[in-house]
Order: C-alpha cells, then sequence, then structure tokens
C-alpha cells in the first residue's frame, strides 16, 4: 500500500493530467506522447473512451513489469488505474469548459501540455507514474545501454508521427507543442 504522500500524488497528479487531456488536448485533437497519446489516437478515430484504451494498451507492459520489475509495476498499476478513470469521468464536462473557456488551438496544446507534464511530474517526485511508454523504455534500457530518456523521446516521436500521418499535419505540429511544453513541467515539477 502506498504512503498517503504518494496516493495524494497519484490523486493530483492525475487530476492534472485528465484535466490537461479533457479539456485541452481532446478539443483540438491533439494528441500527448506514450499510452495517452495511443489511446488519443484511438479515441479520435472512433470515439472508445480513453482511459480504457489506456488500461488495454497498458496490459503487455505490464505483464512484463510484473515478471521482471515487480517494484515499477507497484508504484505504476495505481497510476494508470486513476488517471484512466479520471480522465474518463471528466470527459462529460468538456462541453460545460469550452462553453466558459475560449481557446485557440495552439494556446491549448501549451497549456494542455503543461498542466499534463506538471501532473506527471507530480507522480515522478513521488516515484510514481501511469505506467505504458515509460515502463517499456524502463525495460528497454535495463536491455541495451541506452539512457531510458531516449527510449521515451523515441517512442513518443513515433506515436505523434504516427498521429500526423492518422489525423493531420495540423494535429502534429499541435502535438509537438504538446510534448514540449509538457516536458518543460515535468522537468520542473520532478525536481527535488
Amino acid at each position: 500500500m502506498p504512503s498517503i504522500n504518494k496516493i495524494i500524488a497519484i490523486l493530483l497528479g492525475n487530476l492534472f493530467i485528465a484535466i490537461g487531456i479533457n479539456f485541452f488536448l481532446m478539443p483540438f485533437k491533439v494528441l500527448d506522447g506514450g499510452v495517452i497519446g495511443i489511446a488519443l489516437i484511438i479515441n479520435y478515430l472512433s470515439g472508445v473512451k480513453v482511459g480504457l484504451i489506456m488500461i488495454l494498451s497498458s496490459i503487455p507492459i505490464f505483464t512484463l513489469a510484473w515478471f521482471y520489475y515487480r517494484d515499477i509495476f507497484y508504484n505504476s498499476v495505481y497510476g494508470l488505474i486513476t488517471s484512466s478513470l479520471f480522465i474518463d469521468i471528466l470527459e462529460p464536462f468538456q462541453d460545460r469548459f469550452l462553453h466558459y473557456i475560449e481557446l485557440t488551438p495552439f494556446s491549448s496544446s501549451v497549456i494542455g501540455g503543461f498542466i499534463v507534464g506538471t501532473g506527471i511530474g507530480i507522480m515522478l517526485r513521488y516515484e510514481t507514474s501511469t505506467g505504458g511508454t515509460d515502463l517499456l523504455a524502463q525495460f528497454l534500457s535495463k536491455l541495451v545501454i541506452i539512457n531510458v530518456g531516449v527510449f521515451i523521446f523515441v517512442i513518443d516521436g513515433i506515436i505523434i508521427c504516427i498521429g500526423g500521418l492518422l489525423l493531420s499535419a495540423e494535429t502534429f505540429v499541435l502535438s509537438i507543442l504538446t510534448i514540449t511544453a509538457g516536458g518543460v513541467a515535468t522537468g520542473l515539477c520532478s525536481m527535488k
């Protein structure tokens, strides 16, 4: 069972992630990296709930973590479940938010990326995360002597490129802004 500080970090971090995704990224069909990005692509193409897709997409990665890196598994499974629930619970409130706040695609991408990155940074500060492709990158970096950040960057780049091909060039450009803003926020919030 996680400590009270870790529980607060999971809840607060995932609230930020859900707000950033639902109120800033989804209205303009903008992507984030990782499993969230995969879930957003599938949602934009089919309408399936983002949180459900995140859980289903993470099963193979969490299976690997269960067998090879149990500490990483336990530190991430709570984050995955909570983020998936928060994202799907807040989705119906998108229209209400957009009714009161008017943003451009550019500002929405940057603000959304910063909010999502803040949530991820809060969680990383307390050694937890939403898992997903970050777990895969950690696993790969133990097999091959390449920095985990390089793997995350490559995986996120592939997801953004696929999304740009399947959706639009505008989605690609806005998503680059999102992951850049998210990376800055994650770095700032995860420092101890």
